[in-house]
């Protein structure tokens, strides 16, 4: 045979679940977007079309309905942990379990207090408005042995009207950037991160409070670094996260400068005295690195997009 089957997975992708919790009159949401990619003794389906060690992707999307009305949604990370411990322990065939999860976040609708005797507005617990900050994601592995679970988010744009500057960079025959001592810095996170919780002897992180600490982290970081450059920024992100929570190891970000010039209004009589900008999207310069807890490996993809 002059070809071979290589890597192979295959499930059912983009899973839209929404479960609502009802705590008496009081509801709470949990709206994930679910992907399963399962793996392991699969060649035959390949090679000849037998399907006998095959679970149909149909039968993974109904899991994930299943699960969560038995398990309920706790977290995101937690679902796919059930999800991804029940595909490998229950299909022989089966040796790894990919479990990926976009969470898209809501918050819940105040109710107004006009007329709130008249109408029950004080009661409702039950109405809420889609939050717009960004989308929470992460990624589970199981082997049947070791897990990996990478989380993070998206789409989170953030910044800073000052303390920021950019100068002092290399300069050629091409180059008609002016140095700036007082310039926005702006970008849209996006940014993965690696527990080191491994296996089910270790004590499983608290997963809704490790995402919002970590978020909050990385937030303080941009908005207290005074930056001289956007990878200076960057770092001091991870390195805030990392310094403050013991349950991650690796940090990886990629950040888009979103850039704002100042717009010349000279020919007007007027003076732009860092007040008026044009916001560009495009082209834009893109800063990427990694930042690791001491002693310890990177394992997070160097391209986000396919995690």
């Amino acid at each position: 045979m002059p070809t071979i089957l290589g890597q192979n997975q295959y499930g059912k992708a983009e899973n839209r679940v929404v479960k609502i919790t009802r705590d008496g009159a009081t509801h709470h949401i949990k709206d994930l977007n679910v992907s399963v990619a399962l793996s392991g003794d699969m060649d035959e389906v390949h090679y000849s079309g037998s399907n006998a060690n095959v679970l149909p992707t149909d039968t993974t999307k109904n899991t994930v309905y299943a699960f969560a009305k038995e398990h309920g949604i706790e977290s995101a990370e937690q679902f796919g942990i059930h999800l991804a411990r029940h595909f490998v322990t229950s299909q022989e065939p089966i040796k790894t379990a990919r479990i990926r999860i976009e969470e898209y976040a809501w918050e819940r609708i105040e109710a107004s207090d006009a007329n709130s005797q008249f109408i029950g507005a004080d009661e409702v617990k039950h109405s809420f408005v889609r939050k717009g900050q960004e989308t929470r994601l992460t990624q589970i592995t199981y082997d049947g042995s070791s897990w990996e679970v990478i989380s993070g988010l998206k789409d989170l744009v953030v910044m800073n009207s000052t303390n920021s500057e950019f100068w002092g960079y290399v300069k050629d025959k091409y180059t008609t950037l002016k140095e700036a001592y007082d310039r926005i810095l702006a970008t849209q996170v996006s940014g993965r991160w690696r527990f080191n919780w491994t296996d089910d002897e270790q004590r499983m992180p608290n997963w809704e409070k490790s995402y919002e600490q970590t978020k909050k982290h990385m937030l303080h970081a941009f908005a207290e670094t005074y930056s001289l450059s956007l990878q200076q920024t960057l770092y001091q992100m991870g390195a805030r996260i990392i310094n403050n929570r013991s349950e991650i190891d690796e940090v990886r970000f990629s950040l888009p400068n979103k850039h704002h010039f100042l717009v010349d209004l000279e020919p007007f009589g007027l003076k732009n005295d860092n007040e008026v900008y044009f916001a560009a999207d495009r082209p834009y310069g893109l800063i990427e690195a990694t930042i690791l807890r001491d002693g310890c490996e990177a394992k997070i993809p160097v391209d986000l997009t396919n995690l």
